[in-house]
């Protein structure tokens, strides 16, 4: 009876650490709440083995995704026209299937830790070093693995908060490290006693310090060339309704919608208009609208940057970025989203797709040697929507990129929680590589995000309007931009490593005496 109490508990607790991992991101950016979300976590693995670690861990996983990625449904129900019992079944479906990755995790922690015994020999092993490393080398398995979906990691929200700093070294993968450690150290104050208790509280004090001491780094510098003088921006958030979108009447009133708000403000620099604001292809709008509108934005001396699909050949198209003005050139989307854009396992999941109604496209993949866009004098990291939540992919511009755009269509996902986390990805993209971002989006949320991951200025959800501003070019280029997700991998290996030897040497220095 009281291993099933233990058992119901460590169940709960499991869950309602899940839960309170969703309120360290945005919009709530409670970002502390990340590391009570680990320790409660690991609390809840204490005891545990097998088949009940693994059951502990899918349960994290479970509430983690079914608070924080419920806006899924969003896009299959009111979008897609597909039935709410069957948007809410393949929501849950998906939802199980990601807390799969904390499940296994869970049941390796657990494995690792008594076939090593950390509970007993070098005790602080399990918190300290196999339990973040772990975490860490999920995370990136899960933003990797099938294409990945680099959704709700620990250290999203850390932007905020003193662990920040470590986001141009480390990236992001470096912030939910810090975040699995601190977990650790806190469990160890909580749980150790005598001088361990006061050192767990040191190691504590000092990683938070040094992370935040980093933040006084300014890694990257203004561009110093003459052309390259602050740039004026504006971002045209046309507010077209998802369910108009690709309605062939609404061609026209759309292209008005962007026409209209962009013709005052052919002062700008740059104009950027967002994902797929024109719903025709390029060929068909290239004479009509485009050509004018690069001679037009060319005399005003703007650069024009607009979202829509092109076609190459009969079975070929692509999502893409156009620059018009002084320079024409084309991005194509690389990273496309499976089941969304793009249908794996086509031959046998098409008649599955065709019954339950999914709502998707069947897109190429552009050329993943291109991933920047020439917007007149300067080379630009362009990712569209999605893309900007693969931080290695991202950095594949740096450090020729001057700034980055991301354009994006959130209106898929309504009124939700999604909008708010897809910003902060791309505030950390921003941060990562030392790079302002200018981010065009069709319903919001629209932003000015400088080098340090801060939004200048942001338009409301919902709201049709254009925002201006001012970004620079930068050169430079954080450790990040150089080494990417693989330095701190390898010390998360390390991590692991030392987790498994330290142990075993503690024991034979044990026996030997």
């Amino acid at each position: 009876m009281k291993r099933l109490r233990s058992g119901w508990l460590s169940a709960l607790l499991a869950l309602l650490s899940g839960a309170i991992m969703v309120l360290s991101f945005a919009p709530f950016g409670l970002y502390p709440l990340a590391v009570l979300s680990l320790l409660g976590f690991y609390q809840a693995l204490r005891g545990r083995t097998g088949a009940s670690a693994f059951a502990v861990g899918w349960l994290f996983g479970v509430a983690l995704f079914g608070t924080g990625v419920a806006w899924v449904r969003i896009s299959l129900n009111e979008f897609g026209n597909m039935p709410a019992l069957v948007a809410n079944l393949l929501m849950l479906l998906f939802v199980v299937v990601m807390a799969l990755y904390y499940g296994l995790m869970a049941w390796l922690l657990r494995l690792l830790e008594r076939r090593f015994r950390t509970d007993t020999a070098a005790g602080w092993a399990g918190p300290l070093l196999l339990f973040p490393s772990l975490w860490v080398l999920m995370e990136w398995l899960r933003g990797w693995l099938f294409t990945g979906f680099p959704w709700l990691f620990a250290g999203n929200g850390q932007l905020n908060g003193p662990l920040g700093g470590l986001a141009p070294v480390l990236g992001v993968h470096g912030l939910s490290l810090a975040v699995a450690i601190s977990a650790g150290l806190l469990w160890g104050l909580w749980r150790w006693s005598g001088p361990a208790r006061w050192q767990a509280a040191a190691g504590l004090v000092l990683l938070w310090l040094c992370a935040g001491l980093l933040w006084q780094f300014d890694w990257t510098r203004p561009a110093p060339n003459a052309e390259q003088r602050p740039i004026q921006v504006s971002i045209i958030q046309g507010n077209v309704e998802q369910s108009l979108k690709w309605d062939p009447d609404g061609l026209l009133p759309t292209l008005d919608i962007y026409l209209n708000l962009t013709k005052d403000h052919l002062d700008s620099d740059l104009i950027v208009w967002p994902e797929t604001a024109i719903p025709e292809f390029f060929h068909r709008v290239e004479a009509p609208l485009l050509k004018p509108l690069g001679v037009t934005a060319r005399e005003a001396g703007a650069e024009v940057v607009i979202g829509l699909p092109v076609m190459e050949t009969d079975d070929r198209y692509y999502n893409a970025l156009v620059s018009l003005g002084s320079s024409e050139d084309r991005y194509f989307k690389r990273h496309l989203v499976p089941f969304g854009e793009f249908l794996p396992f086509k031959t046998q999941l098409q008649p599955l797709i065709d019954w339950f109604e999914v709502p998707m496209s069947d897109f190429s993949r552009g050329d993943a040697a291109r991933p920047l866009l020439q917007v007149g004098v300067w080379p630009v990291g362009v990712s569209i929507c999605y893309e900007d939540v693969f931080p290695d992919e991202v950095r594949q511009a740096l450090p020729e990129a001057a700034f980055l755009i991301n354009v994006s269509n959130d209106a898929w996902f309504g009124d939700s929680l999604a909008p708010h986390q897809h910003l902060e990805f791309a505030r950390l993209r921003a941060l990562e590589t030392g790079r302002w971002l200018v981010r065009a989006t069709n319903t919001g949320l629209s932003a000015i995000i400088d080098a340090r991951g801060r939004v200048r200025e942001q338009l409301p959800l919902f709201e049709r309007a254009v925002l201006t501003g001012t970004i620079e070019a930068r050169v430079g280029g954080t450790p990040f931009v150089r080494f990417g997700s693989q330095l701190v991998l390898s010390i998360a290996v390390l991590l692991l490593l030392s987790g498994l030897l330290l142990p075993l040497r503690a024991r034979l220095t044990s026996r030997a005496r």
